[in-house]
């Protein structure tokens, strides 16, 4: 894949608006990203098409299915390579955008990847359960992300003590997770579950969005250290 006439047909066909700016700034990414990740392992997922579907589109489309308000702060946990928040910022320039990861490799390559598409992120190297306790980021964004295998239990422990009360916390998990699971954990979190979005990636690939909402302050307690968290979840 090389065209733009196939980047936009990919969108279109998951319900997103495309145009030659945006193009152009993936094409950034996807080369950027491609060159970095034969020295540091980001991504197993390399081919042009499948990274304009399974990355591009499928970090965008979270547009789709959550408000994110204008001007919000944002903080994507444990962002990986960018994803989901990276395309949504160049999707959605006006968000003020965090981004978190507990390797420091990532963080030099995501610092290099906002250079290069202009835009301003702040970076953060630390663990979830650390720089949640951090008073400089706790319970201080209108919207946390992540894109994660992590349970439901583990992912809001580790995610919404980032929110204020009011925000929302997105996750975007496969067709099997089950958010019911996850309840008492988001209650004892100060959050209440929002919705669950069902959708097919471009047609053929199943994956769900859980959001949840932040109704009152995160207890001191949380989060707890990484492995209380793995090994006993809410």
């Amino acid at each position: 894949m090389n065209s733009f006439e196939r980047a936009k047909e990919i969108f279109e066909e998951n319900g997103l608006e495309y145009s030659k700016e945006l193009h152009e700034k993936l094409e950034i990414y996807y080369n950027f990203l491609v060159e970095y990740n034969e020295k540091v392992n980001l991504t197993a997922i390399t081919e042009k098409e499948d990274v304009w579907i399974k990355h591009f589109a499928d970090s965008i489309v979270l547009l789709k299915y959550a408000e994110i308000p204008k001007g919000a702060s944002m903080i994507d946990v444990g962002t990986g390579a960018g994803f989901p928040s990276v395309p949504v910022k160049i999707f959605r320039p006006d968000i003020k955008l965090t981004l978190l990861d507990s390797l420091n490799k990532r963080i030099v390559f995501l610092n290099q990847l906002c250079e290069r598409l202009d835009i301003k992120c702040e970076t953060v190297h630390g663990r979830a359960e650390e720089i949640g306790r951090n008073s400089n980021y706790r319970e201080k964004f209108d919207f946390a992300a992540a894109r994660a295998v992590a349970s439901m239990p583990v992912l809001c422990e580790y995610c919404t003590p980032f929110l204020k009360e009011g925000g929302i916390f997105a996750a975007m998990k496969g067709p099997n997770e089950d958010i019911e699971s996850s309840l008492e954990a988001i209650k004892k979190l100060g959050c209440i579950k929002e919705n669950v979005f069902d959708y097919t990636l471009s047609g053929s690939e199943k994956r769900k969005i859980f959001t949840v909402k932040k109704i009152s302050h995160t207890s001191s307690k949380y989060p707890r250290n990484s492995s209380q968290i793995k090994n006993k979840p809410l």
